[in-house]
């Protein structure tokens, strides 16, 4: 006789259910069919999907909005370029004051995705587990790094059929080969034989989805990384997404692929643009962190109180901290010198990045506002700050970390000051790479403001460059400091003068 007994599901999955309303019974549906059939792993694996779902969603509808909140009727393609772009946005700043994208309606995956879809995403995800460069993963991997049906928040499409039709030409290809790297590089050199970066989509509100983006053929990178993990999920090849949330030594942020070889090691890639073992970061990063579709017990997100805000991409569950798998790091123990605001516990560390102090790591205020920030890369001038109200507040002085490990405070000094002849505003080099952000030399006739870094911005001097030369005097000693065009994007970057040299951070 069947069991009239309530079934008993894992703490998370129950959260879901409990949240899911009518699309309940579609959820249920699922953990049925794999509850009565032999294989356990596929009742776990869909467990492991339902119980991480809660937090997973797309977007509904999406504009562009001005300061009353008017629409404005907004589409990348309608400008050559991103420099026009960029012009047509500040040209509808300085006439309807600061413009936002604005996401009317997301739409929860735990109240739409229906039984039929997940089931066939678990079965064709298993099916692919047996392709013989995927053998090797654990369960644990298969569920992080296959299984998933969704990247983003992309809208939900069946993939994996079309990329399994698409792409069925790899198993000829494979033939007496279980190298991960191989089938990898086979499919993203079809990928780049199509689809481009094109940086106008950095103005794209939302990731696009498997139709936009075979419509497109070109996005921004998190679209090319996503549409990497799409392609070779489908076929079973362990591929992430890491991603830094801003550079340290530029502007702008970056995400990329990475795939795990038959020993388990992470190779770096490129969907669409370049293959594991060819692909290198050319910037300086103060973190990486690797997306998850589980959530991640030590997340801020998690051990925080519910009232307590955290700035951007830092506020998600579902992600790692993969930066010493990068290179070098130090924990960074710092004293927070400014008074706490109230109702904040944690603290952050910032990279100054296209003209602002964004937060990279974070970390609990202990006793006596200490706060140790763990893996931090090197090289970097980092500023402690606190985060109330969505805004980055200063906490103690800037400072350098190192490359040896040790930090060395920037705490100008007034009375020790000095004149220097400027030159350029950056040490960047132009591209139009997924990475790459365009070089920033003086020009004569415009004007340049040059500051110095004190809990906040002060100017020094504001002047019309003469013989393509900025000269400067009363420049305060162990200070950091900024040049910029006056009105400009504000992507010049941050130095100290050592020995009458600029050092670029």
């Amino acid at each position: 006789m069947a069991s009239c007994a309530t079934p008993h599901y894992p703490e998370n999955v129950q959260k879901t259910l409990d949240i899911a309303g009518e699309n309940r019974k579609e959820l249920e549906k699922t953990l049925i069919h794999y509850s009565q059939e032999k294989d356990s792993l596929k009742y776990q694996a869909t467990c492991f999907l339902i119980g991480n779902m809660g937090s997973k969603h797309s977007y509904l509808t999406f504009d562009l909005v001005d300061s009353t909140d008017a629409i404005i009727p907004w589409e990348v393609f309608f400008f050559e370029n991103y420099s026009e772009l960029l012009d047509a946005w500040d040209s509808l700043e300085n006439n309807r004051g600061k413009i936002h994208f604005k996401r009317d309606k997301h739409i929860p995956d735990h109240e739409v995705i229906n039984a039929d879809y997940l089931i066939k995403n678990i079965d064709q995800a298993f099916e692919a587990w047996q392709f013989p460069w995927a053998k090797q993963l654990s369960f644990d991997q298969f569920c992080e790094f296959v299984l998933p049906y969704r990247c983003t928040n992309e809208p939900l499409e069946e993939w994996r059929a079309y990329f399994l039709k698409e792409y069925a030409w790899l198993k000829d290809s494979m033939q007496n080969s279980d190298d991960p790297v191989r089938a990898c590089s086979l499919i993203n050199n079809e990928i780049r034989s199509w689809f481009r970066f094109d940086e106008r989509f950095y103005e794209h509100p939302t990731d696009q989805g498997l139709s936009e983006l075979l419509d497109k053929k070109m996005g921004r990178c998190e679209d090319m990384t996503n549409l990497a993990v799409m392609a070779m999920r489908a076929w079973g090849i362990p591929v992430m997404s890491d991603y830094t949330p801003y550079w340290a030594n530029t502007g702008n942020n970056h995400a990329w692929n990475a795939l795990l070889d038959k020993n388990g090691n992470t190779l770096i890639f490129m969907g669409g643009e370049a293959n594991p073992l060819e692909y290198k970061l050319k910037n300086i990063k103060a973190k990486v962190l690797r997306k998850t579709f589980s959530k991640q017990p030590e997340s801020i997100m998690e051990v925080k109180q519910e009232w307590e805000k955290v700035p951007p991409y830092l506020n998600s569950a579902t992600q790692i901290d993969v930066t010493k798998e990068y290179g070098k790091v130090a924990d960074v123990r710092v004293q927070l010198k400014e008074e706490k605001p109230d109702s904040v516990e944690f603290a952050y560390l910032c990279v100054f990045n296209s003209g602002e102090w964004k937060a990279i790591h974070w970390g609990k205020i202990g006793d006596g506002n200490g706060v140790v920030f763990t893996d931090m890369g090197l090289g970097i001038a980092y500023l402690p700050a606190y985060y109330k109200n969505n805004k980055i507040i200063p906490a103690g002085p800037a400072f350098i970390l190192n490359i040896n490990g040790d930090t060395e405070e920037l705490i100008a000094v007034n009375n020790a000051t000095s004149a220097h002849t400027f030159f350029t505003t950056t040490k960047r080099t132009s591209g139009q790479t997924t990475e790459d952000i365009g070089q920033g030399d003086l020009e004569n006739g415009l004007v340049y403001q040059l500051f110095f870094w004190d809990n906040k911005w002060q100017l020094i001097k504001e002047g019309a460059v003469k013989n393509n030369v900025f000269v400067a005097d009363g420049i305060p000693a162990n200070a950091l400091l900024w040049l910029k065009k006056k009105d400009g994007r504000e992507e010049e970057r941050i130095f100290t003068l050592v020995e009458g040299l600029q050092v670029w951070w």
